[in-house]
């Protein structure tokens, strides 16, 4: 794809990512997570593969925290999820915080690291170790803006799937974030301008030059494939579930009128084209299929 360098950073990578975040989208581990059918035990140890990433990735942005392609967009007191993850691990495996490496499930996943995780990492780090670390940007921006929109959908099917307390936050952490100016756990409109700081900040990444842009857009698109690859962890142990758990993910109820991956796919395109954040709030009541 041919893309006009001369606009801005935010909207180069919502046009140059468009076949990747598909493929993602429709992801049977996608689609698994955002149903809420994925088993409690899968769940954690995607969690702990997720920790490995995070704790891979934020490391690197602070080694480069005035770095002028990365500075504009670094706040680990509003972004950082690393702590999140290993509190949300903590809670699901029912041990203290500072024990859960212990736990045998973490040391399994030690001794046996599936390639698509050491490859996710290994590749992270590399980029934390050149000469310029410019395209952890993109990773910032795969993962953070993730989480601000497709994660909280996430969030909601795991509240039923795995009998959370969502009043409480336990377990759900990952999911939250603080507003821009206080300490105070985002709502839905507060999380739409976070991501509006957070492409304002890419944009002013972006000024730096074409050569900056181009890079952190066909980075963008290897981190899109790392993460589907991550899902493929996922989709291997779908293959060995009970037909009848396979039914259930890929057919709709009778009450459905579209099958779900194709909702998914549609809400995930509508976010990357910025039409999510026009849709209603939770307030309003939820979108329809109009509203897309």
């Amino acid at each position: 794809m041919l893309l006009d360098l001369s606009c801005p950073l935010a909207t180069l990578l919502q046009k140059g990512t468009h076949h990747a975040h598909k493929t993602v989208a429709n992801s049977p581990g996608t689609i698994a997570l955002v149903s809420g059918h994925l088993s409690k035990e899968e769940y954690i140890k995607y969690l702990l593969m997720l920790w490995h990433i995070y704790n891979a990735f934020e490391q690197a942005l602070d080694q480069h925290t005035t770095h002028p392609t990365l500075e504009p967009t670094y706040s680990p007191t509003l972004l950082a999820h690393g702590p999140s993850l290993s509190a949300d691990i903590a809670y699901l495996l029912g041990v203290p915080e500072a024990s859960w490496k212990n736990h045998p499930m973490y040391i399994a996943l030690l001794k046996d690291t599936h390639p698509a995780l050491k490859a996710y990492v290994d590749h992270v780090r590399e980029l934390a170790g050149s000469p310029d670390p410019l395209p952890l940007l993109a990773h910032a921006y795969v993962r953070y803006l993730g989480d601000l929109s497709g994660g909280q959908k996430v969030h909601h099917a795991i509240v039923k799937a795995y009998d959370l307390d969502g009043a409480s936050g336990e377990g759900l952490s990952f999911y939250a974030f603080k507003e821009l100016n206080s300490t105070k756990l985002a709502m839905q409109d507060e999380m739409k301008r976070i991501k509006e700081w957070f492409r304002d900040g890419m944009n002013k990444a972006g000024e730096q030059g074409d050569d900056v842009k181009a890079s952190i857009v066909r980075e963008a698109n290897i981190a899109f494939d790392l993460n589907t690859e991550l899902l493929n962890v996922i989709n291997a142990k779908l293959a060995e579930a009970p037909k009848d758990l396979l039914i259930a993910i890929e057919q709709p109820s009778q009450e459905k009128t579209y099958p779900i991956y194709q909702v998914i796919s549609v809400i995930v395109i509508a976010d990357s084209l910025g039409i999510m954040d026009s849709l209603p709030s939770r307030d309003d009541g939820p979108p329809s299929l109009q509203d897309l």
